[in-house]
């Protein structure tokens, strides 16, 4: 198994010594003068070149967000087992890190494979950015040698390093690991948030060496894009490793692994779910940003042609917080004690699903002549109430709200609280969920009768009553919850295969939303590579339809779990016979 591993780090060496070779190519670039776009020619497998370019970088940012998303949350694991001194901590955090060494490697091809298309069919744009760009592009390469190296000694040294200060040390290689892989993103960050808002005075006079490089990096949207995707990437993270133990748990023969891998799905899920609850936050900012930059964009992207692609997103994320609760409810029932919070799902489905009703209302109807004169206009007359911002803004909410709570609920189940004011807790508790309902209510109807300025003010006011209530909610929690009795051990593994369903769900619809959310952030751009400043001249000069664009977006979804499946395949292969579950060791009793 050692020479297999082996053979897969000289393969990540060897795909990082790619990507330094197409930055290397790129340089040449550098002495050209800009004097506008010119376009290179591509024609194979029925593409053309804005397909292989979107492949290409979909691909890449997909595997780029695997890899920056499950270290964090390895790092994290890891020190709970080693402060904690649970092994089964450790264990699963090793685990999670044999899935980077195939992905890495993935994520350096795909980014090689990026950079030639990019010097080879958008060569004077290519220039331009390279002439501005050209000091992060070599730190970039430089830091991604460093996360490389950090990575392989974090894997292989888990082993040597495990006891006393040895192990601090392999921890602390660990958190280097996410902080050279998210100044990579960061950096990375700068050149496409440029593209979508360049910094104030730069038009297409203005030559590459005259733009200072931090003000260029250092854009309207840089800091919200890096903010968002760096949650997007842990919900991501999450989600293709509860994946992968879901297809472990269905293939595994012995109630050891099954128990092993329920209990490694469980943990993908909880950290997924759990950073998408705050995800839409970040998105709100992002949102923001791009209004206050460009209204033009701001009214492309929200109230022009790309308003019916929220429609979709709003259904993606539905089956997101469903699916999330549907396996944390199904997961309830191999807990002892849960049964006491069952007759409370129906009520939470039926606020989720309302929510998803609300979120998924569009302002304006798709109709005919004799319907739009039927309605009255192109507003329906009740649904044109739910299709507006303050409706929406209150569903959301309300659905985070719900999803907390079956995490609490799930959290409470099989523990009963000692402390003496355990019950007024518990009351203090529901209060704080009641009186954050009202407020998140109140705001929404209140949107009704202000301007639109103000209105988009009050789903801060929402946002804040949330985040509130999650924090006081969960420490009152974790102080009342010390020293609780169990009311029995969690039974690892007696999980439904349906169940398992859900976490796949999980993690192909987060990947499709990924691709929807990238299409409309470049979309927005409509026929500008750096927005009006420099304009795309080609026949492929401008933004395609949500059905061709879903079509492609699924391609490469299909792509990336086509790899994905063979990681998962290479993962199986790498294990050693030490690292294989044992019982309630590996499972843990809950």
């Amino acid at each position: 198994m050692n020479s297999k591993l082996s053979a897969i780090s000289r393969h990540g060496w060897i795909a990082w010594g790619a990507a330094a070779v197409a930055f290397l190519a790129a340089a040449p670039a550098l002495a050209q003068q800009f004097t506008g776009p010119e376009y290179g020619e591509f024609a194979l497998f029925g593409l053309d070149r804005r397909g292989a370019i979107w492949i290409a970088a979909q691909l890449h940012l997909l595997f780029a967000a695997f890899v920056l998303g499950v270290p964090m949350f390895a790092v994290v694991i890891e020190a709970i087992g080693m402060f904690g001194g649970d092994q089964r901590y450790d264990k699963l955090a090793k685990e999670f890190t044999r899935l980077l060494l195939v992905a890495y490697s993935a994520t350096a091809i795909w980014g090689a494979i990026l950079v030639f298309f990019l010097s080879t069919l958008y060569p004077n744009f290519w220039s331009y950015l390279t002439g501005i760009f050209a000091p992060s592009m070599w730190l970039y390469a430089g830091l991604f040698f460093f996360e490389s190296f950090t990575l392989y000694l974090y894997y292989y040294g888990w082993d040597a390093w495990k006891k006393g200060i040895a192990k601090k040390f392999h921890w602390g290689l660990g958190i280097m690991l996410n902080v050279w892989g998210t100044a990579v993103m960061f950096i990375a960050n700068g050149w496409l948030t440029y593209m979508m808002s360049p910094p104030e005075g730069v038009t297409a006079e203005t030559a590459p060496p005259q733009i200072e490089l931090w003000s260029a990096i250092n854009n309207a949207t840089w800091m919200p894009i890096n903010i968002h995707r760096l949650l997007a990437n842990v919900v991501f993270g999450g989600a293709i490793v509860g994946a992968y133990a879901a297809y472990r748990f269905l293939t595994s023969k012995t109630d050891d692994e099954r128990a092993h891998y329920d209990w490694m799905g469980y943990t993908g899920n909880f950290i997924a779910i759990g950073a998408l609850i705050v995800l839409p936050f970040a998105g709100y900012w992002l949102g923001r940003e791009i209004y206050e930059f460009s209204q033009t964009m701001g009214i492309t992207m929200m109230g022009g042609f790309m308003s019916w692609l929220w429609i979709i997103q709003a259904f993606l994320i539905g089956i997101l917080f469903l699916a999330g609760n549907y396996y944390l409810w199904v997961g309830m029932g191999r807990i002892p004690g849960a049964e006491r919070f069952q007759p409370y799902i129906k009520w939470m489905l039926l606020v989720l699903v309302l929510g998803v009703i609300v979120w998924a209302t569009p302002n304006t109807m798709i109709a005919s002549r004799d319907e739009i004169a039927a309605m009255g206009g192109t507003h329906h007359p009740f649904l044109g109430v739910l299709g507006v911002m303050s409706a929406k803004n209150t569903a959301v909410n309300l659905m985070i709200l719900t999803t907390f709570l079956s995490f609490l609920m799930y959290r409470r189940a099989n523990r009963e609280p000692v402390v003496a004011w355990a019950r007024a807790a518990t009351m203090l508790q529901g209060l704080a969920f009641a009186v954050c309902a009202l407020v998140v209510l109140a705001y929404g109807i209140w949107g009704y009768f202000v301007e639109a300025i103000v209105r988009i003010g009050f789903s801060v006011y929402q946002v804040l009553a949330v985040l509130v209530t999650i924090l006081f909610v969960t420490a009152l929690d974790v102080l009342m919850l010390r020293g609780a009795r169990s009311r029995g051990t969690i039974r690892w593994g007696h999980m439904p295969p349906r169940s398992q369903y859900a976490l796949l769900v999980l993690a192909v619809t987060f990947t499709w939303l990924m691709g929807l959310m990238g299409f409309a952030r470049s979309g927005i751009r409509q026929h500008w590579h750096v927005y009006e400043v420099i304009r795309d001249t080609s026949e492929q000069a401008f933004t395609p339809a949500l059905g061709p664009a879903a079509t492609m977006i699924s391609i490469c979804v299909a792509l990336f779990f086509g790899l994905v499946g063979m990681i998962f395949w290479l993962g199986g292969l790498s294990e050693k016979s030490a690292d294989q579950p044992s019982g309630a060791t590996a499972a843990g009793t809950g």
